[in-house]
């Protein structure tokens, strides 16, 4: 895999990176505003590199926040985008829970 070509789950709730289940954003936001959101991301991702290159502890905070913001707006964290009342395993491990025996199948094709 390259890039951004992470597996994605089958219910398209997760994508795997080193084995581990990540939130996706909500597929339903209209794609202005996912794309608005995705920039606020990165520019408060930026501002955090900045923050720490300078040293500077107080923006590095705001800029963490920024970055919490813009993931909950993006539904990767916070309450969940979907609504069949699903649990959340947000940064569990693949090969454990509901989704191990897909994960199984997916990283032998890896191999």
């Amino acid at each position: 895999m390259s890039g951004q070509d992470y597996p994605t789950t089958p219910d398209g709730r997760y994508f795997v990176v080193r084995g581990r289940l990540w939130r996706t954003s909500n597929p339903a936001l209209e794609p202005m505003l996912r794309e608005r959101l995705v920039g606020a991301l990165m520019d408060a991702r930026r501002a955090v590199g900045v923050a720490k290159r300078t040293n500077d502890r107080v923006a590095e905070q705001a800029a963490h926040d920024a970055v919490d913001r813009a993931k909950v707006a993006l539904g990767e964290r916070g309450p969940v985008w979907w609504d069949d009342g699903g649990p959340d395993f947000n940064r569990h491990l693949a090969r454990t829970g509901p989704y191990a025996d897909w994960y199984a199948k997916v990283a032998k094709e890896d191999d």
